[in-house]
């Protein structure tokens, strides 16, 4: 018989079970028990009243081994039963962390700090906007400026040839052609720059 389809009677030890395990639950040491009756009885307890105590003890943890057993069939049947379904433990870990991603981001905290990362973000923007906006008009004053318009006025009649001809052409007082650094017979008389 399937353990995990039987009614179990939660009154009766060992009802339901299948197998008798009445002489096998009393093998199971249990601290706190007390098995013999040579040990010295509390002040104010009879015999009697003991012998009742241990009898009520021995009923009780009976029933918490009933209880185990009866919570590990469940445990297997509801394991067999996913299995059945189809449900793993990483399709549930991967619906849980769904789950719980969800109710991150529905939370208040979430939603405060991403408003809160959202409004830095803008400013952010803003403020390099502005550092742009600053850098390019002081570079735009900068060509406007005298020193500037000396430095582009003489540099700008330069004229560079193709990649593969490596002379700087422009014009010298004696018209002669700038070599470049690179060239392999400078021309001493008029050096570059």
């Amino acid at each position: 018989m399937d353990p995990a389809s039987q009614d179990i009677n939660l009154n009766s030890p060992n009802k339901g079970l299948g197998v008798d395990h009445s002489d096998s639950l009393s093998d199971v040491p249990v601290e706190g028990a007390v098995g013999n009756s040579a040990s010295p009885l509390p002040p104010g307890l009879t015999e009697e009243e003991a012998e009742e105590l241990r009898t009520e003890l021995t009923k009780v943890e009976e029933e918490i081994n009933t209880l185990r057993q009866v919570l590990s069939a469940k445990e297997r049947h509801a394991t067999e039963l996913k299995r059945k379904l189809g449900l793993s433990p990483l399709n549930e870990l991967r619906q849980n962390l769904t789950k719980s991603w969800q109710d991150v981001q529905t939370s208040n905290a979430y939603k405060k700090t991403q408003e809160t990362l959202s409004q830095a973000g803008q400013k952010t923007s803003a403020a390099l906007t502005t550092v742009g906006t600053a850098i390019s008009k002081r570079l735009g004053d900068m060509r406007n400026s005298a020193t500037f318009k000396s430095f582009e006025d003489k540099m700008g009649n330069l004229k560079v040839k193709p990649a593969n001809d490596y002379k700087v052409v422009g014009p010298r007082g004696n018209g002669d052609a700038v070599s470049s650094p690179t060239d392999t017979t400078p021309n001493q008389e008029n050096p570059p720059f």
